[in-house]
């Protein structure tokens, strides 16, 4: 395993308040469709499904948020190691202004598209682009697109990597 060049941890504020707002929703789905039911059964029905979904997203993202990015030289993996986006076909990265990107973070645009993958609050993959940040800390998040795109530019580019002396 390789060094790692940069961490992307959850801001633990913006987790609660994902988190909370979720559960709150959920909450007020199952609410409406068992104290306040709407006299047809297949908006009930609607409603408490939607409420489930609602809970089992929240419990996604609680699990998604635990776990921190990591860029190392070969690529951006998650803290268990699952790949995101490996080095090699990472065409460039975006994090301007008007770029689609998720809030706190950056997108990647990768060279060969990889399978769909999703972890809410912190990262997405569809086809050829990844979505990095939401919950994420923003200091955080520019400190990685940074050692990124300094990798991405073929060196160090006058950044000062772990382990590695200036001249």
């Amino acid at each position: 395993m390789s060094e790692e060049l940069a961490i992307l941890g959850v801001s633990p504020l913006r987790r609660v308040i994902g988190l909370v707002a979720l559960a709150f929703l959920a909450a007020l789905l199952f609410y409406i469709a068992l104290l306040e039911p709407p006299q047809a059964w297949g908006w009930r029905m609607f409603l408490l499904v939607l409420g489930a979904a609602t809970l089992a997203l929240t419990e996604a993202m609680r699990r998604a948020t635990a776990k921190a990015l990591i860029l190392r030289a070969d690529g951006l993996f998650d803290s268990t190691g699952r790949p995101i986006a490996p080095l090699d076909r990472i065409a460039g990265i975006e994090r301007g202004m008007f770029a689609l990107k998720p809030s706190n973070g950056f997108t990647i645009r990768l060279t060969q598209p990889l399978s769909r993958g999703w972890a809410p609050g912190v990262w997405w993959r569809l086809g050829t682009w990844v979505g990095v940040g939401g919950v994420t800390s923003a200091s955080q998040a520019k400190v990685m697109a940074d050692v990124l795109a300094a990798l991405l530019a073929g060196g160090s580019a006058g950044c000062v990597f772990p382990n590695e002396e200036r001249d």
